[in-house]
């Protein structure tokens, strides 16, 4: 026994970090829960009740892309290190902004100013929640030893997807039982109370991981900001990042009304596509993970973005008529893909980018692609409101918005790959920082 006790110590002090790993795979799960209930489907039952169209919900979803612009602040905040508390404080601070938007529909004023408070709140949510990403990602991530960095990011999205089954679930039969008997005030509020407990949740996961010392001293704002501007291969991984994003935000934010309205689906139903997705994306993202590991992650963001685009390519067929099986499918495709994007996207950088400039990469890096994202659905919303005037036809034809926003995705989706291969894989690599 004094043996094992012995070498449990020698394991600790070995890797210092490992339940730090293990909380940081739960806050990732618990962040999941608390992005689902600011999006798609249950974004639009609020965005519905206060009498929004489906352009400014499209818009209003977006806002997330557009706060990834003020991840430029978080190369200030930088400065003051450790970066645990006023990250863990201000994260904290964002999600009961989230948990506010649930009251909106029942402040007792006019339309115009119920609009104008959501979108107060949604967007001082993303805003905050953007301050803080970059440093928490890098802070979290540092915990990870390199050569591990495929297997955890996969191991921390099965924990994500397979308990995002269960919450969908849950709370897909509350929100569509409350709303079917026309007390949509009750579903408000279990949303509302339901992210306030998570937020809590969420806070002490913070708290009870550690941090690294910091090893080198903050470079001043202006040779940080020059040191990344002059970086080509922070430019090239930033190139893939903002053309996903282009692609995304042309499509995504206009999927919430087209399952609500168009295709007609319920919340529960909403939530069967999200745990077949989940499944799917779950047992593949090991298999991606390890692949990654053994080649490359511009290796495996090649492979993702072809299944991107093949879910693309089967959205645009998808209709009123067929919908129930199409969708599906797309979201399929989708999973396998978004199974090695995101984590893909993080990676990269990690990859190419030098340590002492990760922090303002991730910030340069989603304050591009954040920016492009929003004015794509700026676009895409005129576009959206154009083609439903003219009674969902477009060249003479019937065809959704949706539908034709599908077949941009597809072919910027093409445009990656290729340039995957010509030019982000003949980068060099960064030196390994891996000291766990």
């Amino acid at each position: 026994m004094k043996a094992q006790a012995e070498q449990s110590n020698q394991a600790r002090e070995k890797d210092p970090y490992k339940k730090s790993r293990v909380m940081y795979i739960i806050e990732a799960a618990v962040e999941y829960f608390i992005a689902t209930m600011i999006a798609g489907t249950y974004l639009a039952k609020v965005t519905d009740a206060i009498g929004m169209t489906d352009a400014q919900t499209g818009i209003v979803s977006s806002f997330v892309s557009l706060g990834l612009g003020f991840q430029l602040i978080s190369i200030l905040l930088s400065r003051f290190t450790p970066v645990k508390r006023w990250v863990s404080v201000l994260n904290t601070l964002n999600q009961l902004l989230f948990s506010l938007v649930y009251a909106v529909p029942f402040v007792p004023i006019s339309q115009s100013a119920k609009i104008a408070l959501f979108v107060i709140l949604l967007l001082g949510g993303e805003l905050v929640a953007n301050v803080v990403n970059s440093p928490k990602t890098n802070w979290l991530m540092s915990l990870v030893p390199d050569r591990q960095r495929g297997r955890f990011t996969a191991n921390k999205e099965i924990v994500s997807l397979l308990g995002g089954v269960v919450f969908s679930f849950v709370m897909g039969a509350l929100n569509d039982h409350f709303h079917a008997i026309g007390r949509s005030d009750i579903a408000f509020m279990i949303c509302g109370f339901t992210i306030f407990g998570l937020a809590l949740i969420h806070t002490l996961t913070l708290v009870l991981s550690k941090e690294k010392p910091v090893e080198r001293k903050p470079q001043a704002i202006g040779k940080q900001l020059s040191a990344l501007v002059r970086d080509k291969n922070l430019w090239a991984v930033i190139v893939v990042c903002t053309l996903f994003k282009i692609s995304q935000y042309a499509v995504t934010p206009f999927l919430g009304t087209y399952q609500n309205k168009e295709l007609g689906f319920t919340l529960v139903f909403v939530s069967v596509i999200t745990a077949v997705g989940s499944v799917a994306r779950a047992s593949v993202s090991r298999p991606i993970g390890r692949f990654a590991d053994k080649t490359s992650f511009s290796h495996m963001l090649q492979f993702c973005f072809l299944a991107e685009a093949a879910g693309y390519l089967v959205l645009i067929f998808t209709t009123p008529a067929n919908g129930h099986v199409m969708f599906v499918i797309y979201r399929l495709l989708n999973a396998v893909a978004m199974a090695g994007i995101n984590s893909g996207c993080i990676n990269l950088v990690y990859d190419y980018v030098a340590p002492d400039r990760r922090v303002g990469a991730f910030a340069l890096q989603n304050t591009v692609a954040g920016t492009a994202g929003f004015l794509t659905t700026l676009v895409a919303s005129a576009f959206v409101d154009h083609v439903q005037a003219q009674g969902n036809r477009l060249f003479g034809l019937h065809v959704y918005a949706q539908q034709a926003l599908a077949v941009i995705g597809l072919v910027i989706c093409l445009l990656i790959v290729v340039y995957l291969r010509t030019v982000v894989a003949r980068s060099q690599r960064a030196e390994s920082s891996d000291t766990v």
